[in-house]
């Protein structure tokens, strides 16, 4: 199937207007590309200082706004529609149409994904390739879920994971996603794991990788959140969201977590570690250990 992109170039003084004008062809919302204090982004989010000289070459005074148009949907439409709501604001802009093969944005990312080891017993593995390891192998298909391996909090967890599963544990995995940590948690010794998440086509990911990999039968996964799906008390809680969620899921964390329990959290910046050890430390945990991994954070805690 092919998607259309709508692209509206325009000056970036114009950019509050798209707030609202954008919704009414664009529901789901909309891509916007903003160079205009590119240092200052790359600086905070990556922590580098080297940029592409494409990016730096970029117009700093104009913004480009993407609108995915489904094939299910109207595009000339919208396109009409979108450019007599920007003609009556007086905004001058220019469009133009791009045409996106939908397989290609959803597995374009694969050539960049592939195997590699993790702490010392296992080994993350593309559900397409395979990969002669004596680890144990975790193979992965994350659709369109978040979850690799590849970036630096889930790493960061699944390291600690390897580490401290010794076997028999019970597990929760909050915003599962994929379902990587509850899948290598099992692989690794744990007896029994429960994967929650908000997002229903990443359980539905989550499902299918758990099957992919043989342990569906230890691996139940619900669509909802922590305070209304989990059950009883876990050895293991890990979660790798982001840190606004983390400081509110840890407020309910506690009467979960079992005696000597261990808390793993996650899809923290390092310019918020603070904060949330903060947060943490005020709730009554017990800071354990702080890893840090290019900018990124995961703290393992008790209480």
């Amino acid at each position: 199937m092919q998607w259309t992109d709508i692209k509206i170039i325009t000056d970036k003084k114009f950019e509050a207007v798209f707030d609202f004008v954008s919704a009414e062809v664009c529901p789901m919302g909309v891509q916007i590309e903003d160079y205009s204090d590119l240092e200052w982004q790359v600086e905070e989010i990556a922590h580098v200082d080297l940029i592409e000289a494409d990016l730096l070459e970029k117009n700093r005074s104009e913004i480009i706004v993407h609108h995915y148009i489904s094939p299910e949907l109207d595009a000339q439409n919208a396109r009409l529609t979108l450019e007599n709501r920007l003609d009556e604001l007086g905004v001058t802009y220019k469009c133009e149409i791009v045409y996106i093969n939908q397989e290609d944005w959803e597995t374009g990312w694969k050539k960049y994904y592939h195997p590699m080891d993790i702490g010392t017993n296992l080994a993350v593995c593309p559900s397409w390739e395979e990969y002669e390891t004596d680890r144990k192998v975790l193979k992965l298909d994350p659709g369109m879920a978040f979850g690799t391996g590849t970036h630096e909090t889930t790493y960061l967890c699944l390291e600690v994971l390897d580490r401290e599963i010794k076997g028999g544990e019970r597990v929760l995995d909050v915003g599962t996603g994929s379902g990587i940590l509850g899948i290598g948690a099992i692989l690794l010794g744990a007896a029994d794991v429960e994967g929650v998440d908000i997002d229903p086509t990443a359980v539905k990911v989550a499902i299918e990788n758990a099957e992919l990999n043989g342990v569906a039968d230890k691996f139940t996964i619900k669509v909802g959140d922590l305070a209304k799906e989990a059950s009883g008390k876990y050895d293991i809680i890990v979660a790798n969201i982001v840190a606004n969620a983390v400081m509110m899921l840890s407020e309910v964390v506690p009467q979960f977590l079992a005696e000597d329990g261990l808390y793993i959290t996650s899809g923290i910046i390092d310019t918020r570690k603070d904060e949330v050890v903060a947060c943490l430390e005020k709730l009554g945990f017990n800071i354990r250990t702080v890893h840090e991994k290019n900018g990124w954070v995961c703290i393992e805690a008790t209480h």
